[in-house]
């Protein structure tokens, strides 16, 4: 099957915050941005140099900026360059506003964190509606994954809208038995939003302006109307071929789970307010988040929090020092990791130690080498290959994106070797099999296809891609 790698990133977007570090980490007590300046601006040179960055770089301590600098272009064809007000989309940063949304309505008494999404939204399964609470969505533990589907992707642009969304949300079934694991979830944080929408009495839009961004003065953060913000950053992902392209073409809605546009010194307000501070809602409030207890432990540490979104040509990070207020925050208009790899150089940097030297997206390594080499090469050097790659994402990911791009390219044999290497490096996936059984049928081998795609239901019974080419190719005898 088919694995839209951008439906997948969109996803998978990094979790909103993780740790960098937990061993304590040497204290920055004066950040010497003299003594670093030039070490940064070298280390984006090198991103520049093989053009997998432009955007927007700022490095603040107690809220003072001290670096903030514009690179590369903002909309490549008509030659406009970023500045440090371009408005970027800052995809599953998000989800940060919608939590806080929530919290503070629990804290009016509007929400309880116990309470069942069926309470607020009719129209979902019992299983769902009876067992998913409020606190479940914020986790990512309700049982919801994504929903960002090919069949979700077909409804026409002019006809999305949150209540279409969450209507199509209704369709999917849980993952998962509710508060049991934890899968990261789009579609959990759009029925957040919509729970707050019910409880608030207003708009989601009209609730996030009312009380988080007006409250910070955060003028230059758009929560409406994607495609018509002012002076916006186009987003550029290049294919495995090195291809670049724009990604307007995703027409994808602003939900509560991504889509705002804003700039660094807005979202440095938003993330001093979210840290620090009684602007935005008191310790109270605040201690309501799941992620509050480490928060604290990391205020020791000199652990860096994390907060990002992106997907293909839209990446956005702020990494956190709570313990010396140093905030560091990359926006990009280009491919994903790009600026959270870029921010995690300029925090060794910080800390006195070198950064990671950057590479090519990892598709683009091994479609090359894979080309050049062959499967052999690209099985002993795969980890080397593969290192800028999103550490969230299954790396079947990048074997399967090339199958298939050989097989666009009708190079059948080609892709049966990319399909072939998946299988043997990741035996447990079931979609592995799937992939190698539709080039094997391409090829016009049945009888293999056929154990390829069995394999593929012994791993997963309810594939359905697999389920209907078995059901084929048994009616027909092989």
């Amino acid at each position: 099957m088919r694995n839209n790698l951008i439906l997948l990133l969109i996803v998978a977007a990094v979790i909103s915050c993780n740790g960098q570090q937990k061993h304590t980490v040497t204290s920055v007590k004066t950040l010497d941005i003299n003594a670093i300046e030039s070490k940064i601006d070298d280390l984006v040179k090198k991103y520049q140099d093989i053009d997998i960055f432009s955007g927007v770089v700022l490095v603040a301590q107690e809220g003072n900026v001290m670096y903030h600098k514009p690179f590369g272009l903002a909309n490549r064809e008509k030659k406009i360059p970023n500045t440090i007000n371009t408005r970027f989309d800052i995809g599953s940063m998000n989800k940060s506003f919608t939590k806080v949304l929530i919290l503070k309505l629990v804290s009016d008494g509007k929400l309880r964190l116990d309470d069942n999404l069926g309470k607020y939204l009719d129209g979902f399964p019992p299983e769902a509606a009876n067992k998913v609470t409020i606190e479940h969505l914020l986790n990512h533990e309700s049982g919801f994954g994504g929903y960002h589907t090919p069949e979700y992707w077909n409804i026409p642009s002019e006809k999305k809208n949150l209540d279409v969304a969450l209507n199509y949300i209704k369709t999917r079934p849980l993952l998962f038995e509710p508060g049991t694991e934890t899968e990261y979830s789009n579609a959990g944080y759009v029925i957040l939003g919509m729970i707050a929408q019910k409880a608030g009495g207003k708009s989601y839009f009209d609730l996030v302006e009312e009380k988080i961004t007006k409250p910070l003065g955060m003028k230059n953060t758009y929560l409406r109307e994607k495609y018509t913000v002012p002076n916006r950053a186009i987003g550029y992902y290049k294919s495995i071929k090195g291809e670049l392209r724009n990604n307007d073409s995703f027409n994808e809605i602003v939900t509560p789970a991504g889509g705002f546009y804003s700039t660094t010194t807005d979202i440095l307000k938003f993330y001093r307010a979210f840290h620090y501070g009684e602007e935005l809602w008191d310790e109270e409030t605040r201690a309501l988040d799941g992620m509050y207890d480490f928060y604290q432990e990391h205020k020791n540490s000199g652990g860096a929090m994390t907060h990002a979104g992106g997907f293909e040509g839209a990446n956005t990070v702020l990494y956190e020092v709570l313990r010396d207020k140093i905030s560091i925050i990359v926006f990009a208009n280009m491919d994903e990791v790009v600026a959270e790899d870029l921010g995690k150089g300029i925090l060794s940097i910080v800390r006195g130690k070198e950064p990671i030297e950057p590479a090519l997206p990892a598709a683009q390594m091994v479609y090359e080498a894979m080309i050049d080499q062959g499967a052999d090469y690209v099985r002993k050097n795969w980890e080397r290959l593969t290192t800028n790659f999103h550490p969230a994402d299954p790396k079947d990911l990048i074997l399967n994106e090339i199958g298939y791009e050989l097989l666009s390219e009708g190079n059948t044999s080609g892709a049966i070797a990319a399909f072939k290497l998946n299988i043997e490096m990741f035996p447990e996936v079931a979609n592995c099999y799937d992939s190698y059984g539709e080039a094997l049928l391409k090829k016009g081998d049945k009888e293999a296809a056929l154990k390829a795609y069995e394999k593929a239901l012994s791993l997963d019974p309810g594939m359905p891609s697999a389920q209907q080419a078995v059901k084929e190719l048994r009616s027909k005898g092989k």
